[in-house]
């Protein structure tokens, strides 16, 4: 049965002290539903968040890594970097990091490559923009984004990767694909994953959605069928709305 997961994705906010004020008001939130709870702080926390977080249900996660284990790669992190401060999921792929940094699928692959060698689970995000989505092109962007990086794998990888699906247009902008957008859009990657890897992978993977997911909306799109949970972004920066959404399932 696959997990229902909220991962809340700080993208390059909170100083330290900021980070200690978030961290201590999450450990103070009840927690209602099943759902595995994540946090992705920025890099230069992850190991203070990591440890105070220990003691609770809150896994703390990456943003990004490097696909080389080490060398002259000025700025970058790798993957024992991550683990060696109690890190062992990250996330790849996310639209700010195609977009900013032009991050291809073909450097996505190597990356995810890099991940499960080290033995981390993967989120991996994807999604189309809105001339995809007005073109009636958004299947096709996303096949190719899922196909290009991740299906050079064998079927047992994919116990170590969850999916992200990000509309891009519903990203920071207060739009979000309504909850039949999300669904059609979720049960078409499960159908891609079936056509490649048969029907148990595909039913044994969460899927998870990321466009604008606020606590009015949370409830109705996590009751989609193929909707697994979410990659929050503003909202995971307000413990209280943060943990509305972990309780919408």
């Amino acid at each position: 049965m696959r997990k229902n997961i909220v991962a809340g994705n700080w993208k390059m906010n909170n100083d330290l002290s900021q980070t200690e004020t978030l961290l201590t008001s999450l450990k103070k939130q009840k927690q209602t539903s099943n759902a595995e709870v994540m946090v992705a702080p920025t890099f230069t926390n992850l190991w203070h968040a990591f440890e105070a977080l220990r003691e609770s249900n809150v896994e703390v996660v990456a943003q990004n890594m490097h696909f080389a284990e080490n060398g002259a790669y000025t700025g970058e992190i790798s993957a024992s970097m991550l683990k060696s401060v109690g890190v062992q999921t990250v996330i790849l792929g996310h639209s700010e990091r195609r977009a900013y940094f032009n991050e291809t699928d073909e450097l996505l692959a190597k990356k995810v490559d890099a991940a499960l060698t080290n033995s981390m689970r993967i989120i991996f995000c994807f999604g189309e923009e809105l001339a995809d989505r007005k073109g009636n092109n958004h299947e096709n962007v996303v096949a190719s984004q899922i196909k290009n990086a991740l299906f050079h794998l064998d079927a047992a990888a994919f116990k170590n990767i969850v999916l992200a699906y990000e509309p891009v247009w519903a990203i920071g902008t207060g739009e979000t694909a309504s909850p039949e957008q999300a669904q059609d859009m979720h049960a078409f990657i499960r159908k891609t994953l079936a056509d490649k890897y048969g029907n148990d992978v595909a039913q044994s993977v969460s899927i998870l959605y990321g466009g604008s997911v606020k606590p009015a909306n949370a409830k109705e799109i996590f009751s989609k069928p193929d909707v697994d949970g979410g990659l929050i972004g503003g909202a995971a920066l307000k413990a209280e709305d943060f943990y509305a959404i972990v309780n919408a399932f």
